[in-house]
């Protein structure tokens, strides 16, 4: 089956809900405003684009490739990465609503989360080494297993994860922050 592609053009307010982005190769291409909510994107390839104010919540990415890929402003709920092309997925986000989503098991080292909302998201087995949180909020976000070395949490807030459980070793932590390592002995400190 043939697939279309597109290089650096900008879409600019489309509604994708009931008209499905077309399946294909896009490179460079800036995506504004755009509403991909619900929508179908499963073996679209994105390449070195640019999605700013866009809804992708719910959307379903299975087999997705995002490589390179720029996220600004976006609300993303519950969308499962898990479920992507993970041939060199790459992609960072900056003030976007990531709550409900799976990262789960993904080698998504140095992805940059810069305040960023991830409520309730789901960092399972996957290998965030180098990453950064920058004024994040972890809100009930679970890292087990997760490989967190040298990664960034100096200016996040509300994360709970367990030493004993995920790699750390040389990640950065900032107080009162750091309380979140001791979450699961049930202490007080004061």
């Amino acid at each position: 089956m043939e697939q279309d592609y597109f290089s650096d053009r900008t879409f600019d307010r489309q509604d994708y809900r009931s008209q499905p982005l077309p399946a294909g190769e896009y490179e460079q291409c800036t995506f504004r405003n755009c509403d991909f909510s619900e929508s179908e994107l499963s073996g679209i390839i994105f390449l070195d684009c640019t999605f700013s104010g866009c809804n992708f919540s719910l959307a379903q990415v299975k087999g997705t490739a995002f490589r390179d890929v720029k996220f600004q402003d976006c609300k993303m709920l519950g969308l499962r990465f898990d479920e992507c092309n993970t041939f060199n997925i790459s992609f960072s986000f900056e003030r976007c609503t990531l709550n409900n989503c799976s990262f789960f098991n993904l080698k998504i080292k140095k992805t940059i989360f810069s305040a960023c909302q991830l409520r309730e998201t789901d960092f399972t087995n996957a290998d965030l080494n180098g990453a950064s949180f920058a004024q994040c909020d972890l809100l009930h976000a679970t890292f087990s297993g997760t490989v967190l070395e040298q990664a960034d949490f100096r200016t996040a807030e509300h994360y709970q994860l367990d030493p004993e459980r995920n790699k750390i070793k040389k990640a950065k932590f900032s107080v009162p922050g750091v309380l979140g390592l001791l979450s699961k002995y049930n202490i007080q400190i004061s």
